[in-house]
């Protein structure tokens, strides 16, 4: 099952004093401070729930699967997300 935002906004509305609108806005503000901040090429830490860091990717050879093209993969910025200890032990039933 894929989280949508909305599935994001009806918790927050449920669990809060927000009435729906306000609810959205706190939803699509976080995301907004999350997206600006990784372009800046910034980590995130939130404690409890783990790390989004901007890793930067060197130009590197590569090959198109479908003809076996060798080609040049250009330099880009990635996105890897590191789960913290205890969302990692929540995971795994452990907590």
């Amino acid at each position: 099952m894929t989280l949508s935002k909305q599935d994001l906004i009806d918790p927050v509305y449920s669990q809060s004093d927000f009435v729906k609108p306000e609810a959205t806005l706190v939803v699509k503000s976080l995301l907004e401070i999350i997206k600006r901040t990784l372009e800046s090429g910034e980590n995130i830490l939130i404690s409890g729930f783990g790390k989004f860091c901007v890793k930067d990717k060197k130009e590197r050879k590569g090959r198109n699967p479908q003809t076996g093209e060798d080609l040049v993969l250009r330099a880009r910025r990635v996105v890897r997300f590191k789960c913290s200890e205890i969302l990692a032990g929540r995971i795994n039933g452990r907590g």
